[in-house]
């Protein structure tokens, strides 16, 4: 695969890019033209960072109660996300990059439901020895990992591109409110989200949902 579809896969600028994988944006551009050609083992490296970056973001089925195995920390028990996922992360007791809803409530764009039951993360397979875990990978890039209040989660973008990947199975009310946020807050603008070209189509209708999410 050329350097340009390389891009692509990912849906980003060449800033974008050349940002992720600290390269000049001008040795970007030569590449993609024909000026210059990368180094075999640059196109090796990059193949298989970017094969990182996409994989796992896909799961098939939600997880069934289980009395087998251990409860998390009930969401109705807190008054506030924040301080229930910190106690889910302490009773987790290894490290986890929250993913999905649990990312949004991080991100204060969502906050969540009484009744939550699922707990969307990045992190080893043996998490899901507690109740409603849902593990969408075992890795993920520090490029898409934001860190507050102690908390590791997902940024925006990856959170979007994650709901689009599993939107079969995913209740979509805490995206598309936090879409519908993002995009009044922004001066009317969805300026600065970026979705990989395979998901274009389905945010298009996310995004009107989302425009109409307060209206209605």
């Amino acid at each position: 695969m050329d350097i340009r579809g390389m891009r692509m896969r990912l849906g980003d600028t060449q800033s974008e890019f050349a940002a992720r994988y600290h390269i000049p944006r001008r040795t970007i551009q030569n590449w993609e033209t024909g000026v210059r050609k990368p180094p075999e083992y640059i196109i090796s490296l990059l193949e298989y960072r970017i094969q990182e970056d996409l994989i796992n973001r896909k799961t098939t089925e939600l997880p069934k109660y289980d009395p087998q195995k251990q409860d998390l920390p009930r969401r109705s028990e807190f008054v506030g996300a924040i301080s229930w996922l910190k106690a889910v992360r302490e009773c987790i007791g290894e490290p986890v990059v929250f993913a999905l809803d649990e990312a949004l409530m991080c991100q204060g764009k969502f906050g969540g439901r009484s009744d939550e039951y699922l707990v969307w993360v990045y992190g080893n397979d043996s998490v899901t020895r507690f109740n409603g875990v849902v593990v969408l990978g075992n890795q993920i890039s520090q490029y898409y990992v934001n860190n507050r209040n102690g908390l590791d989660f997902t940024n925006f973008n990856r959170t979007l591109c994650d709901a689009l990947a599993n939107e079969s199975i995913l209740d979509m009310q805490g995206i598309t409110e936090a879409v519908s946020r993002y995009y009044y807050s922004n001066g009317d603008s969805f300026d600065g989200i970026y979705v990989a070209p395979e998901y274009q189509e389905q945010f298009e209708r996310l995004a009107n949902e989302a425009i109409d999410y307060y209206e209605s």
